[in-house]
């Protein structure tokens, strides 16, 4: 039978329930368990596709095409599983499901409302996972902090679970901080003993309280948090500020809480947990022997969650290339023609981000045509991929006003134009091309190379293409679709002959990269930069 635990969140929001969910499913995943994690998120949008990345951070796409909260990107870069659309549900959809089943009768004439009608959907979506026998443990995280107005349907649902259900069944952990102040020189407990209150209030009582804290918590702290928030000492798990994410799993394993969860959950004959490629990882991230520094050109880049999956996927490939990647954030708006050799000058590599609308974007041209004329290794992801189409097209074939339909519905050279199947398109949630689609990659090429194979899957999120009109051009003068689509060959990837690493990619390629399985052209680009990097140094000598 299927058992749920909850991961709520108290006194303030982003204090990493996602990363505390995450790290404990890897624990429990290590010690042999089937473990799966769904993120509830208490806002209106049915889903965060139509969220400016300022809002939200990044929007993470799923196998199956949804358009779900960067959480995932999380859980499944430590799980190594793919999640699905039922692993994220907001407000939104839960509302949008009852109103349909309003209006089709499916009430009987009876009043809708949020108790019962609202909060058994959400129990519905919370054990919808768990009906499919696939997992032993099933993880829920409620977005939102514990008192938010929006957040209370979904503690009330929560509170009904665990009236419901049996004991060993169902268990809440909430996460809170625990404040140092500095001019009193001591840790303060009050914040959780409210929070903690708080979720008493509604009804919901946590198991297991795990503390954000910049500073350890000694033996009486913890048993003050135990008492005042009525839990087991050993329930009052540490969680300090770590250098990198991929460390929560192992100080969770220190403080034991996944014993604690088996425990409480009554869970036998589990077996010791196994972290070796965890453990390796991280020794070639602590200890690297090499350097690079990657530009990071985007729109978004004063937040840092925006690129959160490409950051991610920097991280594993410099591990698997035992090289520390440093990123300089370079905004695109402020590069121009005249400052560009300045801002990307001392770079070894630079990677043009995704992105949408056209604020921006001739920044975004003029690196690529920086990258492409000094041999800089150069990579490109979906609007960044069509940048370097239409730099190409205006400095080598010599449109000078190629651009895409996007920015420029009049350009006489839609070098990138709106998909055909976009065209009838109205509504803006949901509708682009979305999910996972194949890719032919033609031989001898340098992503075949990179990927080992002849075909490939890669997950996307776009409305805008490569006009295969002006392909035979492009490829006559020396830029490749290496990669097409085999059902209606939309390319891909686009490569550059004559350069020692220029690649860009439709698709987005960093959604997929993990801790266990770095993504294959992420890893190579920095192959490359590093190798750009030393052959700079020995020139300089």
């Amino acid at each position: 039978m299927t058992k749920y635990i909850f991961v709520t969140g108290g006194v303030t929001s982003s204090l990493g329930k996602g990363i505390i969910a995450a790290s404990l499913a890897k624990l429990l995943q290590s010690r042999g368990l089937k473990v799966t994690i769904q993120k509830f998120d208490p806002y209106i949008n049915v889903d965060p596709g139509t969220l400016n990345p300022y809002e939200h951070g990044e929007c993470f796409v799923t196998e199956d095409g949804a358009e779900t909260d960067l959480d995932l990107g999380h859980y499944e870069r430590f799980l190594n599983i793919f999640t699905s659309q039922a692993n994220n549900v907001t407000t939104g959809r839960i509302y949008q499901t009852v109103i349909n089943q309003e209006r089709e009768g499916a009430y009987l004439g009876k009043t809708v409302q949020v108790i019962p009608h609202i909060t058994d959907e959400i129990k519905r979506r919370m054990l919808l996972i768990g009906d499919t026998g696939k997992y032993d443990i099933v993880i829920t995280e409620i977005g939102g902090t514990v008192g938010d107005i929006e957040s209370l349907p979904f503690v009330e649902a929560v509170r009904q679970l665990q009236w419901e259900m049996e004991e060993e069944d169902c268990l809440v952990i909430h996460l809170t901080l625990i404040p140092y102040l500095k001019a009193a020189k001591e840790l303060k407990t009050k914040p959780t003993q409210h929070s903690v209150k708080l979720m008493s209030e509604n009804g919901v009582h946590p198991d297991i309280i795990v503390c954000r804290t910049e500073r350890s918590l000694n033996q009486e702290l913890r048993k003050k948090i135990a008492l005042f928030c009525n839990v087991k000492t050993e329930a009052v798990i540490e969680a300090m500020d770590a250098s990198s994410i991929y460390e929560v799993p192992l100080k969770m394993l220190n403080e034991g809480l996944d014993v604690i969860v088996l425990k409480k959950l009554k869970i036998n004959g589990y077996s010791a947990p196994e972290l070796g490629k965890w453990k390796e990882f991280l020794d070639k991230l602590k200890y690297p022997s090499g350097k690079v520094t990657i530009g990071l050109i985007g729109k978004y880049i004063e937040l840092q969650d925006a690129y959160k999956s490409i950051l991610e996927s920097f991280v594993h490939a410099g591990a698997i290339n035992e090289c520390k990647v440093q990123i300089v954030n370079v905004h695109s708006e402020f590069i121009t023609e005249e400052n560009v050799a300045e801002k990307l000058g001392n770079l070894d590599g630079l990677l043009v981000a995704p992105g949408f609308g056209k604020r921006g974007v001739e920044g975004k041209i003029f690196a690529v045509q920086y990258a492409r004329e000094k041999k800089l290794p150069f990579f490109g992801i979906c609007l960044g991929m069509q940048m370097a189409a239409i730099e190409f097209a205006r400095n080598i074939l010599n449109l000078k006003d190629a651009h895409s339909t996007e920015m420029d519905e009049n350009t006489s050279n839609p070098v990138i134009d709106l998909m055909e199947e976009q065209k009838s398109v109205t509504t803006k949630g949901g509708t682009m091309r979305l999910g996972s689609y194949p890719c032919e990659l033609k031989s001898g090429t340098l992503a075949n190379e990179i990927y080992g194979q002849s075909l490939i899957s890669e997950r996307h999120r776009h409305r805008w293409e490569f006009n295969n009109a002006y392909l035979d051009r492009f490829e006559k003068a020396g830029m490749i679709a290496s990669g097409k689509n085999p059902a209606t060959g939309l390319v891909e990837i686009i490569e550059l002959k004559d350069h020692p690493f220029f690649i860009g990619v439709q698709y987005h390629p960093e959604l997929k990269s993990t801790v266990e399985n770095p993504q294959p052209i992420f890893v190579d680009f920095i192959k490359a930069a590093r190798l750009f990097s030393q052959t700079k140094a020995s020139e300089k000598g």
